[in-house]
């Protein structure tokens, strides 16, 4: 079996992964407040993009299967750090739907996904995981 990802470390604290199946390369730099360049996300950045990723994306299935579209939707998000040891102890993420004109029954179906996406579930549940939705 093939890996999904290759990584290899480029020194200087950055890390380059390309996605086997596609080609697609992601660069990480480590954060300037621990050693680093702060150029590209860090792997710790890519952790709270990976939960906000995430969201919309099994959001979008269930829109699609429902007949609507979020296209057109926008999150904000915030990565907390915490020391001793150095973790990521929050995420914070704020979904906009307020272009979406959204139904009320399209809504719910969207509230309901929050914690049931494959991200969010697999994350420690140590990580305070802090999602708003706007419509």
């Amino acid at each position: 079996m093939e890996p999904t990802i290759r990584t290899s470390y480029k020194g200087n604290l950055r890390t380059e992964a390309e996605h086997v199946r596609s080609g697609n390369k992601i660069i990480t730099d480590a954060p300037v407040d621990n050693h680093g360049k702060g150029e590209y996300f860090s792997p710790t950045d890519m952790l709270a993009t990976s939960l906000t990723s995430c969201i919309f994306t099994i959001m979008g299935i269930k829109a699609e299967d429902a007949g609507f579209s979020i296209q057109g939707a926008k999150a904000e998000t915030w990565k907390i750090m915490a020391e001793n040891p150095r973790r990521v102890a929050e995420v914070r993420v704020e979904f906009d739907f307020t272009a979406c004109g959204l139904s009320e029954k399209q809504q719910n179906i969207l509230k309901q996904l929050v914690k049931v996406s494959p991200v969010p579930l697999s994350l420690h549940e140590d990580l305070k995981q802090n999602v708003s939705l706007k419509f």
